[in-house]
C-alpha cells in the first residue's frame, strides 16, 4: 500500500544537506585457494601428496583460526555513528569506545552529531534513493521510530539476531522495540521506564508517605490526590494539553497497544484504550490532574512546587534536579495500575532509544561485537555513563555497586537500581508503522471527550483517521 508517511518523510529529506558516513576499516578475507596434488603412479608420491594436503589443510586451519583470533581481539578498525545530544548520546558513545578499546589496541569510534529529526530525513532519503552508501555504521533510533524503520527499508539494517548478544540479559518490553517479524534488529541503550515521582514533604503535608503511592491502582491514586489537593492545594500530576503521552503510559502499562498484531488499527472496540480515557477524564475532572499549554510549562509546574509529583519516563528526574533546593525533597515508586483491566502492573516505559546497524556498515562483523562488549555486555560502561544521566535498560547494570549508591535528591533512595528493575518488569506492545499518527488520533479524541464527546465515537473516529492515512 502507498505510505503517506514515508513520503512526507522523503520531503522532509530532500531539503537536508546530505551527510556521507564514512565507514569502518574493512577487513580483506586472506583465505587461502588449496590446490590438488597432481595423480602420480608411485605409492611414495602419493603417500608425500597426502601429507601434503594433510599439511596444508592444517595450515588453512590454523589460518583460519588465526584470523577468528584477530576478528575477536578485534585489533584496530573504526567505526563511524550518528546519534545527538552532546551529553547524552554522544558521552554514552563515546565512552564506550574507550571501554572497547581497551582489550582493542587502535579501535577508533567516530562520532558525527546529528539531530534526531536529521537521522530520521537522512535514513529516508539514503533508503528512498537507493544512497545506503551515505549512511555510517550505527545510528541511534528512538524506540517508537524502530519498527517503522525496519518495515518501511528493511535493506537498509543488519540482522543482529545471531550476533552472539543475549538479548534477555534487557527487560523484554525495551528488546521488543527493536524486533521485526521475531529479528532483532537494534541493541537496547537508554531507559525509559516510567517513575512516579512525589514532593515527600507535600505528601507528609497531606498525611500519606511514599509508601501509600506504591503498588496503588489508579482509583487509589485518584482518591488519595483529592485528599491531597485539599489539604495543600496542589495537584498531583500535570501534563501537556493535545499530548498523549500519559495515555500511551497507562495503554502499555497492560501490554496493550492502538494496533493489532497484524498492525492495523485497533482503537475501536478496544477496551483497555477505553479504560485508559476514562480513567484520564476522571483524573482532569476530580483536579488531581493539571493540564498546562507546553512543555516549559509542564517542567515549571515541578521546579516552581505547583505540583506534588509527576509520572514520566525515567528521563525526567534530570528536569527536576534542576530545582536544587528541593533536594531530599523527592521520592520515586512505580506508576498506578489499571482497575478491572487484564494484565494491567505498576510498570510502562515513554521514550529511549536504541542502536542499530546500517547495511552499509564496513565491518559488519566489528560493529556486532563493539555493540555486544560494551551496550550489551559492560557493566563498566554503564557505570560510567551514569554520570550524564543515562540509565541502563541492561539488567546486569541494576546489581552493580555504582547503582546501589543512594540518591540524595531522592531521600537517599537508589534509584537508579530501582528504575532497571523497574525497566525489567515492564509489558511490551506493538508500535508499528504508524505509531505517531495513531499516537495523535488518540491525543484529539481525548480532548473532545473531556468536553464531553462519547468516549465510543471518538475512538471510532481516531480509527477511521489512521485507517484513511494508511490507505494513502
Amino acid at each position: 500500500m502507498k505510505r503517506k508517511i514515508l513520503s512526507a518523510l522523503l520531503c522532509v529529506a530532500m531539503t537536508a544537506t546530505m551527510l556521507t558516513g564514512c565507514g569502518g576499516d574493512s577487513k580483506e578475507s586472506t583465505d587461502e585457494t588449496k590446490q590438488e596434488a597432481p595423480a602420480d603412479d608411485a605409492a611414495g608420491d602419493d603417500a608425500a601428496a597426502g601429507d601434503d594436503a594433510a599439511a596444508g589443510d592444517d595450515a588453512a586451519a590454523d589460518d583460519d583460526a588465526a584470523a577468528g583470533d584477530d576478528a575477536a581481539a578485534g585489533e584496530g578498525g573504526k567505526l563511524t555513528v550518528w546519534c545527538w545530544d552532546p551529553a547524552f548520546n554522544i558521552f554514552s558513545m563515546e565512552e564506550a569506545g574507550k571501554v572497547y578499546a581497551k582489550d582493542h589496541p587502535g579501535f577508533e569510534v567516530e562520532v558525527v552529531e546529528t539531530p534526531w529529526d536529521d537521522v530520521q530525513a537522512k535514513l529516508t532519503t539514503a533508503a528512498t534513493g537507493n544512497g545506503l552508501d551515505t549512511l555510517p555504521d550505527i545510528i541511534l533510533m528512538q524506540d517508537n521510530a524502530f519498527q517503522k524503520n525496519v518495515i518501511s527499508y528493511p535493506d537498509a539494517f543488519i540482522d543482529l539476531t545471531d550476533s552472539g548478544i543475549d538479548f534477555s540479559q534487557f527487560g523484554e518490553a525495551k528488546t521488543a522495540y527493536s524486533v521485526v517479524d521475531g529479528k532483532n534488529y537494534g541493541v537496547p541503550f537508554d531507559n525509559g521506564a516510567v517513575i512516579a515521582a512525589y514532593r515527600t514533604d507535600v505528601l507528609e503535608e497531606a498525611g500519606f508517605t511514599i509508601d501509600d503511592f506504591t503498588d496503588i491502582t489508579w482509583d487509589e491514586y485518584i482518591e488519595k490526590g483529592k485528599v491531597v489537593l485539599e489539604k495543600t492545594g496542589k495537584p498531583l500530576l500535570s501534563c501537556q494539553s493535545g499530548e498523549s503521552d500519559v495515555i500511551m503510559m497507562m495503554l502499555q502499562s497492560c501490554g496493550s497497544s492502538l494496533f493489532d498484531d497484524e498492525g492495523k488499527p485497533a482503537m475501536a472496540d478496544n477496551a483497555a484504550l477505553k479504560k485508559v480515557m476514562e480513567t484520564y477524564v476522571a483524573l482532569k475532572d476530580a483536579g488531581v490532574l493539571v493540564e498546562v499549554n507546553d512543555w516549559d510549562q509542564y517542567i515549571s509546574t515541578m521546579t516552581t512546587e505547583t505540583v506534588a509529583g509527576t509520572i514520566n519516563g525515567c528521563w525526567i528526574m534530570a528536569s527536576i534536579k534542576t530545582a536544587e533546593d528541593q533536594s531530599g525533597k523527592w521520592a520515586v515508586t512505580n506508576m498506578p495500575k489499571l482497575v478491572d483491566v487484564e494484565n494491567a502492573t505498576n510498570y510502562s516505559n515513554n521514550g529511549g532509544s536504541s542502536w542499530a546497524v546500517t547495511a552499509n556498515c564496513q565491518d559488519v562483523e566489528l560493529a556486532k561485537d563493539f555493540l555486544k562488549s560494551t551496550f550489551a555486555g559492560s557493566v563498566e560502561l554503564y557505570e560510567n555513563i551514569i554520570s550524564c544521566g543515562a540509565l541502563a535498560t541492561y539488567l546486569p547494570a541494576g546489581d552493580s555497586e555504582v547503582y546501589a549508591q543512594g540518591d540524595e535528591f531522592f531521600g537517599g533512595d537508589a534509584v537508579s537500581s530501582k528504575i532497571v528493575e523497574f525497566a525489567g518488569k515492564t509489558p511490551s506492545n506493538n508500535t508499528g508503522v504508524y505509531y505517531y499518527e495513531a499516537r495523535n488520533a488518540v491525543a484529539a479524541a481525548i480532548q473532545n471527550v473531556i468536553t464531553g464527546a462519547n468516549v465510543d465515537d471518538e475512538l471510532k473516529n481516531a480509527q477511521d483517521t489512521v485507517q484513511f492515512n494508511m490507505e494513502q
